[in-house]
């Protein structure tokens, strides 16, 4: 989700101008990759290099690699462009399987957009839907594949959500039209199966659930739970908070439960601080209150003039069992509190969980976690609590091509009492504070960061940074005025994922190769459909092929929409276009069936644009009918003779 007043303020950010030529040189002779051919093809697959650099110093390469390489991905690939629908390739179909307002459960009320309540949203699929995770249920006498769907609903668009809002806002939102909002907030759990007519609900199971921003009890682990700094007048333990919000991009777990990650919270609070409170500087720090909300209005909570303790219960990653939807959701402070984009988990080969995370903001950090104990195959009770003790690391990218991961730990370096911190709770509530001390490296909005346990690979998108200065370039984030974004691809050694050291490079610098000053380092296999900007969300289908979805590729003249992209071999960098989203629409959440024959696609705040409104919005997807606003869809994208995706 990108915000143009999502503001915070960074103060570490790399000093010293540099050509990007300096930056090269100074990589490639640490590397010792210079050398004739290899020398070359290996700068351009590294994404320091364009492709016009590396046709001039070798020629017929381009030829010589379309010749002689295997294309793993053969789909007809789709045209750029923009309109009011969506698009796949000939040959695959979609499903919808559920939209906003859809019905969970037997009592829930008809979706009706003109009397929008509290009440019917709670029983209804909720707005926005970003992270998808899905897992598979056993299979019943019928041999139908089930599974559970779980949803996140990161935000919503009040102008667009709720008719006669625009007109006199922000007065226009009432005690009942907050309440609304906030029932739309949270996430669905919801079972689904792949009927003769695609994927759909089963109104009424019993795994169906919502959770919300105000009604969902959650309890608090780890390090801060309990603490003086997440105590409030409704909560005095620090222990219960109501509901969470801001959920973007998640992870499912190797034991099956999952994880929503809160993201921009500091937009939901109203009111200021005065300079000297003790969380001013916090909450400048994560841009609080950010005011895009008029939930504090009506509710004190979210005026941090009367609860200013009340962002600090947010920001955190949270854990939920799909399988009983009667267990209390668990906040895992011990994982940081940041804008947290996604929570990918993967075992290393010693047994520990590590989960990798991105702090979506211009100039901020990447981190992992590594828990405490083992991974127990045969013992899912235990497991669920292995998010709640471990130790979190945030990234230094190095020009050299390594990167370093620095422990989080109070009483260790520079997290001491003389620069603030009095406690690992104190670390982890303002863990991006932290991360300035230890010198982290300020990166250009890091989203998705998605592990690969075969291979040891780790992808980080980074969508854009069009703030970042000429003085301001490093070796990880090397353009100025980064408008498109770029990928990062982290080798941990030996696929040892809790390493304190990784190499790193970059996988392509996203936009288009044709205009020489934007940068741009796709593979030039890649067509004039292939390229894109903002990457944001991502997957790796079960063969190990990497998806990227994008948020903001607008600023190309295009939809967003879902391309493959090839990591591997002289075909490394290569991408093309799968699905375009309707106008105005975020593609999220691109998440696999475990056989790969259905991707689920999240198709979020679709006819949304410059002064889009309930009443005027810039499509009417995937309805089409007149009065019906655009609503936030999952689509199933399958092929048609029922193959995997891509293959």
């Amino acid at each position: 989700m990108d915000h143009s007043e999502n503001k915070s303020s960074n103060p570490r950010i790399a000093k010293g101008a540099r050509t990007i030529g300096d930056i090269i040189e100074a990589r490639l002779s640490r590397r010792g990759f210079l050398g004739g051919v290899a020398a070359t093809t290996g700068l351009m697959a590294s994404g320091c290099a364009t492709s016009e650099v590396v046709e001039e110093a070798v020629p017929a390469v381009a030829e010589a690699r379309e010749a002689t390489q295997t294309v793993a991905f053969s789909f007809e690939e789709i045209t750029r462009g923009m309109d009011e629908t969506h698009h796949v390739p000939s040959g695959y179909t979609t499903d919808q399987v559920i939209r906003w307002g859809d019905p969970l459960f037997n009592d829930s009320p008809e979706f009706d957009p003109m009397n929008q309540s509290e009440a019917a949203q709670l029983k209804q699929f909720g707005y926005n839907n970003d992270y998808l995770g899905f897992v598979a249920l056993p299979a019943e006498a019928d041999g139908v594949p089930r599974g559970l769907l779980c949803a996140n609903h990161e935000y919503v668009s009040s102008l667009l959500m709720q008719p006669g809002i625009a007109a006199t806002y922000p007065d226009s939102m009432t005690k009942e039209a907050c309440l609304t909002e906030m029932a739309a907030h949270g996430g669905s759990v919801v079972e689904i199966k792949q009927t003769a007519e695609g994927w759909k609900p089963v109104i009424g199971s019993r795994y169906n659930r919502r959770i919300t921003a105000h009604a969902t009890p959650m309890r608090m682990t780890g390090p801060a739970a309990g603490h003086d700094r997440v105590k409030t007048q409704e909560d005095p333990t620090g222990l219960t908070v109501a509901g969470t919000m801001n959920n973007c991009a998640g992870g499912i777990t190797p034991w099956g439960t999952w994880l929503m990650a809160e993201e921009n919270f500091n937009g939901n609070f109203l009111g200021t601080l005065e300079d000297d409170h003790p969380e001013a500087e916090n909450h400048k720090r994560f841009g609080v209150a950010g005011g895009w909300y008029q939930w504090g209005r009506h509710f004190s909570r979210y005026d941090i003039s009367k609860e200013p303790n009340e962002p600090n219960r947010f920001g955190w990653v949270v854990e939920v069992d799909p399988m009983d939807p009667t267990s209390t959701p668990k906040k895992l402070t011990a994982l940081g509190r940041f804008k947290h984009e996604g929570a990918e988990s993967v075992i290393a080969p010693n047994g520990h969980v590590v989960v990798y995370m991105g702090d979506d903001q211009r100039f901020d950090y990447v981190y992992k976690f590594v828990s405490k104990n083992k991974f127990d195959p045969d013992n899912r009770t235990a497991n669920k609590d292995l998010l709640e003790d471990g130790t979190l690391y945030v990234a230094r990218f190095d020009e050299d091509g390594f990167v370093e991961w620095m422990p989080l730990t109070f009483g260790e370096g520079l997290l001491t009492p003389e620069n603030g911190f009095n406690s690992q709770a104190d670390v982890l509530i303002g863990a991006r504070l932290a991360g300035d001390l230890l010198g982290a490296t300020p990166m250009d909005r890091p989203e998705d960061v998605e592990p690969h346990a075969e291979t040891g690979n780790v992808w980080v998108m980074l969508t854009n940074n069009s703030r970042r200065t000429t003085d301001e370039i490093d070796a990880a984030n090397p353009r100025a005025e980064n408008r498109f974004g770029h990928i990062i691809q982290i080798t941990e050694p030996d696929g040892d994922f809790t390493a304190t050291q990784s190499r790193w490079e970059i996988l392509v610098q996203c936009g288009d190769p044709s205009v020489a000053e934007v940068g741009a380092t796709w593979n030039p296999l890649t067509s004039d459909d292939g390229w894109y900007g903002s990457p944001d969300n991502c997957a790796v289908d079960p063969t190990g092929r990497l998806w990227i979805a994008t948020d903001g590729n607008e600023k190309t003249g295009a939809g967003d929409g879902i391309w493959a992209m090839e990591t591997d071999g002289e075909r490394r960098g290569t991408s093309k276009a799968f699905f375009r989203a309707p106008i105005g629409a975020e593609v999220c959440g691109p998440r696999f069936t475990d056989d790969g024959g259905t991707l689920f696609l999240a198709v979020q705040h679709p006819g949304d644009g410059d002064g889009a409104t309930f009443e005027a919005p810039t499509t009417r997807w995937p309805d089409f009918v007149d009065g019906m606003p655009p609503r936030p869809t999952v689509l199933a994208i399958r092929k048609k003779d029922g193959g995997p995706i891509g293959a």
